[in-house]
């Protein structure tokens, strides 16, 4: 059993806040999240045992791929579970920017699928695909980023990419593992087909039960 922790890249404090979304005024974090107050916390929960550390992705918070590498110069051997949102970058460079983060970190890289989040706050990056539109392009994100990890250079023709002679150079050893959560039947299909890990809330044991037993069928 792994257990993660979570990076409160928004701040920190006593009280329950937005950990994506932009905050309100006048209810700023008791601590502001520098980078030596996240550099703590992670050292923290790598002496506490924990695997990893879960960092947010949103208009409210700082990017955390950005943060994430300057955790990893600070930190030894926990791992950084980055949440991105396919569509906001291109596959082949989050598979470039993939492989680097694995180079100055030693292979400490995890990636979390976050495929929408408010509408709102979608449109506002420019994003204006609907809910479904979004999965189908998450998949096809995650087949191109997976192909271009190989190292094998290939040509890609679908909905969303076009690529012709995309690819690393060379193959990425340690391709980090793909976190994938959703309830949603467009997610719960995607997931099955691209994820290492299905992730879920925190619900009662027998809603658990219920949508793993569901998972696990379409994943074999």
């Amino acid at each position: 059993m792994r257990f993660h922790w979570f990076l409160p890249t928004t701040g920190d404090g006593h009280h329950v806040r937005p950990a994506t979304t932009t905050v309100a005024a006048g209810t700023a974090a008791a601590r502001p999240a520098t980078l030596d107050y996240l550099a703590q916390v992670a050292r923290a929960a790598e002496a506490a045992g924990f695997d990893a550390a879960l960092t947010p992705v949103g208009a409210g918070c700082p990017d955390p791929l950005v943060a994430c590498s300057a955790i990893a110069a600070r930190t030894e051997r926990l791992r950084l579970l980055v949440a991105f949102r396919p569509g906001f970058t291109l596959p082949t460079l989050l598979a470039q920017q993939a492989q680097t983060f694995q180079e100055i970190s030693g292979g400490r890289l995890l990636l979390n699928v976050v495929t929408g989040g408010d509408p709102e706050e979608q449109r506002a990056y420019g994003d204006f695909l609907d809910h479904d539109a979004r999965y189908g392009r998450t998949e096809e994100f995650l087949t191109v980023l997976r192909r271009a990890w190989t190292g094998r250079r290939f040509d890609h023709q679908g909905v969303h990419y076009r690529v012709s002679g995309g690819g690393l150079a060379t193959p990425l050893p340690g391709a980090p593992d793909i976190y994938f959560g959703g309830a949603s039947p467009a997610a719960e299909r995607v997931a099955a087909a691209q994820a290492d890990v299905y992730l879920m809330w925190g619900e009662p044991p027998a809603m658990i039960a219920e949508r793993v037993a569901r998972m696990r069928r379409p994943a074999h």
